[in-house]
């Protein structure tokens, strides 16, 4: 089987990415991205070490990671089997990567950053669940926060027959509030579910 060698040899394969695609990339939390981190209970984080990588799932009741400032987040390090592979990494490689899912949105949100690990008590008090803190938390500064492609969602019919629980921002408006109208709105909005049925293969 043959590999792709180069740089130049992806490009040619794939072409340049769309105006919207680079647009939607930001280096801190708008309101609109802190808008579905809030209600977001669950997200895939991934870590690097020297052994490898490693995908952790993360779940909590209320938001799984919870906002510190625009650059900041703070994601309690709930009871779980002590395997601690994330941990471990973070203390070796800062370097992370969250993935938040919400039951029925199509809007997947992505964070990029760097991360440490804090015992701090105050913190942990902060983040106690049921009276309960954490034994300590991930901090992770925000290098970038985008919103995801939906055609992997409606591929896999993932969230078919859910509900969105909330209202939240669709990808034309957090364009258009990204670009002061430039790209996305309300036409980018209706015209998206057509463009996306006819190029999901």
């Amino acid at each position: 089987m043959k590999s792709i060698q180069t740089m130049e040899e992806l490009s040619a394969l794939y072409g340049e990415a769309s105006p919207a695609a680079l647009k939607k990339e930001t280096d801190r939390l708008t309101e609109d991205y802190a808008a579905f981190i809030r209600i977001a209970r669950f997200m895939a984080l991934t870590t690097v070490g020297p052994e490898g990588t490693d995908c952790s799932p993360r779940g909590d009741k209320g938001p799984v990671a919870h906002i510190h400032d625009d650059k900041t987040l703070l994601i309690p390090d709930r009871r779980g089997n002590n395997r601690i592979d994330s941990l471990r990494n973070i203390l070796r490689d800062p370097r992370v990567s969250l993935m938040f899912l919400i039951p029925g949105s199509s809007t997947i949100i992505r964070v990029n950053g760097k991360a440490f690990l804090t015992a701090d008590q105050a913190v942990l008090d902060g983040l106690a669940e049921a009276g309960k803190p954490p034994r300590s938390a991930i901090v992770v500064t925000i290098d970038a926060v985008f919103f995801q492609c939906s055609r992997a969602l409606i591929r896999s019919k993932l969230w078919d027959g859910i509900e969105a629980v909330v209202d939240l921002p669709s990808a034309g408006q957090i364009l258009a509030n990204m670009t002061d109208g430039a790209v996305g709105g309300e036409e980018y909005d209706r015209a998206w579910p057509k463009r996306a049925v006819e190029s999901l293969w």
